[in-house]
């Protein structure tokens, strides 16, 4: 395994720990400024709207696993596609909603060598 690759799976493993400890900011840092994100019925964000829809889930219990399934670096840009597995738990909630599916996102490395998400295509739905 590639330093760039051992550094893409660590910001993976620390936007899911972020996810569940409820640290947007962790998460924010971890994307472009120009992130885009695409998810099903909606129209595609940028990190403002994550932000905001980040801070009107406060106090949902976050919890699940990504799988990095295929991981390509080519040059400053690399993709990755992921297995996400989530269960949310709205604040006084006794039963989580489960989501899983696949994500294709691409990624970016900074001038200072950092890899951040710069396009995310979620495809991740309710699992029944």
């Amino acid at each position: 395994m590639t330093a760039d690759e051992r550094a893409i799976r660590e910001l993976v493993d620390t936007w899911m720990a972020a996810s569940t400890a409820g640290d947007t900011a962790k998460v924010l840092s971890l994307m472009t400024d120009d992130v885009v994100f695409m998810v099903p019925g909606m129209e595609p964000f940028g990190k403002a709207e994550f932000a905001a829809a980040s801070a009107s889930q406060a106090g949902m219990r976050i919890d699940g696993t990504a799988r990095i399934v295929e991981l390509q670096v080519l040059g400053d840009w690399a993709f990755i596609r992921n297995y996400i597995d989530i269960s949310v738990t709205p604040p006084g909630a006794t039963q989580a909603v489960r989501r899983a599916g696949y994500t294709l996102t691409l990624l970016h490395r900074d001038a200072g060598g950092r890899w951040l998400l710069a396009r995310d295509a979620n495809f991740v739905d309710v699992k029944k």
